[in-house]
């Protein structure tokens, strides 16, 4: 049940050959903004990724991936469709001051890249709502809603891509769903402090702005951006994929203020993001990283398991009533264990993690009549099944994945 394939497996699943003359993919999406490649829902596992460095797109695929970011060059985006990747790239949107030359050059920029076989999305522009320390937009609403009509016209069998930055008002960025089918948002919550000003950051060194500075905020922050899209329309959160200091020139870089995610840290956004209800994780900044290296080899490892289990992750939501009863632990319970369930090939997937920085504890019931329990990627720990509930504890922002048999 893995998600990412060989490309030759890609070509039997999406129906294409290994080569940018073939058929070009079509993307729709579901009901519940899970993405719908000619027809089949996918589970998006994506980076953004340096196509210039010398680093093999089949390494991103044997890792789990299945999406990276491209120009618009057809080399790059056959090396992706060689690897067996979809690709996504840039195109902007229409000059408000120039409509009629720009929107002629938009259209030229769709038409050079939308038959190709490795696309997916075509994204217009990064976090256009936002202004580093300002309350103005970067680029107006109203130019994307006058692209989309050009842009699809052009192009009817790929998606449009928007990502936002994690601010403004759940209305501003509403206001840009006219420009596009898949809105996204980053957060890079592991941060050492102390850091010097740097783009992207407010004066307090964070990159987000709620209450939670915590790394369970990502989950915060899928609410927030579930308020901007409802229900239907494909949600991804782009993820930490870098250390913040390594943002900074060399030369002015402090080796002690270099801090990367952990692979406890990394799993946990990556699962609380999907639990919660994103139908996709993409990584930024991954350029910046080293490879090999530790971090590198953790962030991996993560999106290897998430492949794994893409399976179930892109079925529909079961119907399952699920409720938590926490046990005493001498902690206050704030927001605690959180419960994605999935159904798939016989077997009820329970998706869990533990959003407070406190260990928990807890029974889950109403999870149904399932006679055998496994924790997956636990050694297959076994887990007593009784009553349609199962017990366990949590340690803080830790996730636990159950498989439920009979």
């Amino acid at each position: 049940m893995a998600a990412v394939y060989s490309s030759a497996a890609l070509v039997v699943l999406l129906g294409v050959t290994v080569s940018a003359s073939a058929s070009p993919l079509s993307l729709r999406y579901d009901d519940d903004g899970m993405i719908l490649v000619n027809g089949t829902r996918t589970l998006i596992i994506g980076s953004y990724y340096a196509a210039a460095s010398d680093r093999p797109y089949a390494e991103l695929a044997e890792a789990g991936f299945n999406l990276v970011h491209t120009g618009s060059q057809s080399e790059e985006m056959d090396q992706a469709l060689a690897a067996g990747l979809m690709t996504w790239t840039s195109i902007g949107t229409i000059d408000l001051d120039n409509r009629e030359a720009s929107a002629l050059q938009l259209v030229e920029r769709v038409n050079a890249i939308k038959d190709h076989a490795a696309l997916a999305f075509i994204e217009t522009v990064d976090e256009p709502a936002w202004t580093w320390m300002k309350a103005e937009s970067r680029v107006p609403a109203h130019a994307f809603a006058e692209a989309y009509p050009l842009i699809r016209e052009a192009d009817p069998n790929h998606l449009l891509y928007m990502n936002h930055a994690p601010t403004n008002l759940v209305k501003t960025m509403q206001a840009y769903n006219a420009g596009t089918d898949i809105v996204a948002m980053d957060i890079y919550p592991v941060n050492p402090g102390g850091l010097k000003q740097m783009y992207a950051l407010f004066p307090d060194g964070h990159q987000g702005d709620l209450n939670n500075e915590q790394i369970s905020q990502v989950g915060e922050y899928v609410d927030k951006m579930r308020r901007v899209t409802g229900p239907n329309r494909p949600l991804f959160m782009v993820l930490q994929g870098f250390a913040w200091e390594n943002l900074v020139d060399e030369a002015e870089r402090r080796e002690e203020k270099i801090l990367y995610p952990t692979y406890g840290q990394s799993r946990f956004m990556a699962f609380q993001s999907l639990i919660k209800g994103a139908n996709g994780i993409i990584y930024w900044g991954t350029y910046t990283t080293p490879q090999p290296s530790p971090f590198w080899a953790d962030l991996k490892r993560v999106t290897r398991e998430v492949a794994d289990l893409a399976g179930p992750l892109a079925q529909r939501t079961a119907d399952a009533p699920v409720v938590v009863d926490y046990h005493e632990m001498g902690y206050s319970v704030d927001d605690g264990v959180q419960v994605l369930v999935k159904d798939f090939e016989g077997k009820r997937y329970v998706f869990t993690c533990n959003a407070d920085k406190n260990i928990c504890r807890a029974t889950l019931s109403g999870l149904g009549a399932w006679q055998h329990g496994t924790v997956l990627s636990e050694d297959g720990r076994a887990v007593a099944v009784e009553n349609g509930g199962i017990t366990d504890v949590w340690k803080r922002f830790e996730v636990h994945v159950y498989a439920l048999s009979n």
